[in-house]
């Protein structure tokens, strides 16, 4: 899985997301991923899916698409770094308008460098979920995007 771009809009940022046909499109793929995932973000498990069944996200993510999971884990990580916890994000997808395997990721935010930066340290979670070695220091990248709240740039 890989960021293809990145557009911040006045409410939310958009992230198009390429999932390759050789990689793992569904979270079902990888029978430990969930596993992973809960370890290293154990506060996916108070997400709730807003898809109209208002199923838990824990119970979603045992077979969801794995741009999806990405939308959860940057939703986490900027409510560790400081974000209320009832932003919301959307994970929409048209195969034969984009192309096989193209996602389009929706995230709300409530400052957009820490949402900026949960997705790229989100893309670092992904890239530990989905293909292993060394799991990321969230602790220190949640400092890190608390950080950037508590340091706005200067214009």
């Amino acid at each position: 899985m890989r960021v293809h771009s990145v557009t911040v809009c006045p409410d939310r940022v958009d992230v198009v997301v390429q999932v390759d046909a050789e990689e793992r499109m569904r979270t079902a793929d990888d029978e430990l991923l969930v596993e992973r995932a809960l370890a290293l973000l154990p506060g996916l498990e108070r997400h709730v899916c807003d898809n109209g069944t208002g199923a838990a996200f824990a119970k979603e993510m045992q077979d969801t698409e794995v741009p999806h999971l990405f939308e959860h884990v940057v939703i986490e990580l900027m409510t560790g770094a400081g974000s209320p916890r009832g932003l919301h994000g959307e994970t929409q997808w048209d195969f034969r308008r984009d192309g096989r395997g193209v996602f389009r990721v929706s995230v709300e935010y409530d400052d957009d460098l820490v949402c900026l930066g949960a997705i790229k340290a989100a893309d670092r979670v992904m890239a530990y979920l989905l293909d292993g070695g060394d799991a990321p220091d969230v602790v220190a990248e949640t400092q890190r995007l608390r950080e950037l709240r508590a340091h706005p740039v200067a214009s």
